[in-house]
């Protein structure tokens, strides 16, 4: 079998790996595998100088990771702030202390800037504390 190939299959066996063992972190090493393979599919490295560009990308794929990381690269997925904020909604009639407002769907506890509107009154999300909506009269 031709070395090339055992890096391109060792790279989609740890890339497979990847996603069936959650918590597991192949996702470099399958990367760095599948590159390497590709590089020997073109040019015949040898294998010292395979394990070196192994190496070589597994190290540049993990200091991207950690970049990224730093540089909040990571998205606002399931963040509260990335999903309300700016959005409308409506003020609802409580028979309890404080606010509700129900945006879209959802009701959500809240506090107003600013005098506080009645039943029934739009209002824009200024920003999220917790569970908490901080919504302004619109208008």
């Amino acid at each position: 079998m031709e070395p090339w190939l055992i890096w391109l299959l060792a790279g989609l066996v740890l890339l497979g790996a990847e996603m069936v063992l959650p918590g597991a972190f192949l996702l470099w090493a399958g990367l760095a595998a599948v590159g390497t393979g590709l590089l020997g599919l073109l040019v015949e490295p040898g294998f010292p100088l395979s394990v070196v560009v192994f190496a070589v990308l597994l190290a540049a794929g993990i200091a991207l990771a950690l970049r990224r990381r730093r540089t909040g690269g990571a998205s606002g997925v399931n963040m509260p702030e990335s999903g309300l904020v700016g959005r409308e909604g409506v003020i609802q009639p409580s028979s309890g202390p404080g606010l509700r407002v129900r945006v879209g769907d959802s009701d959500w506890a809240a506090r107003a800037e600013g005098a506080v509107p009645a039943p029934g009154a739009l209002v824009r999300v200024e920003a999220v504390d917790g569970t908490v909506l901080r919504v302004r009269a619109v208008g």
